[in-house]
């Protein structure tokens, strides 16, 4: 089915999902950054709280969160789609097993949301908690994906 994709597009995939995923790991960032900001307004005297909420923190950050959560649940099926259809197989290894437990940790992040939003702080450290492993377990998916490109990039032409 996929023997008919020319060669250089079966090769350009090889660079949309790393590319996606740089682009995902700012979003998350600039998702946790709204995170901090939202905490900050929730936890701010009256007259600081009056200012920051007009940044619309909280709002912002649920959006992002969304977002990051679509985006990285996509990139993750495209990741193992691009791979599929350029070798016939799936290499499982640490950077697809990790990516795995990313979107288990993305997913149950975000089914903390009803909790959090009815005020329950528990819900809302563990939301804190997962996300932190998140970026951590992110920031190293970025490093062994770059060190997957390089070795597509350097592999002799079949």
């Amino acid at each position: 089915m996929f023997a008919a994709l020319p060669a250089s597009i079966a090769f350009a995939l090889n660079f949309a999902h790393p590319l996606l995923m740089w682009v995902l790991l700012g979003l998350a960032a600039y998702a946790m950054f709204l995170g901090i900001k939202a905490k900050k307004t929730r936890t701010a005297t009256a007259e600081d709280r009056k200012e920051l909420i007009k940044g619309q923190f909280a709002k912002r950050h649920y959006l992002m969160g969304s977002l990051v959560l679509a985006v990285l649940v996509l990139g993750f099926v495209g990741g193992m789609a691009v791979t599929y259809i350029n070798n016939g197989k799936l290499f499982v290894g640490p950077h697809l097993l990790v990516a795995l437990g990313m979107v288990c940790l993305i997913a149950l992040a975000a089914a903390l949301s009803p909790l959090m939003q009815a005020g329950n702080l528990i819900a809302r450290k563990v939301h804190v908690g997962l996300n932190m492993t998140l970026m951590t377990l992110f920031l190293w998916q970025a490093v062994t994906g770059m060190q997957i490109v390089n070795k597509i990039l350097t592999a002799p032409a079949p």
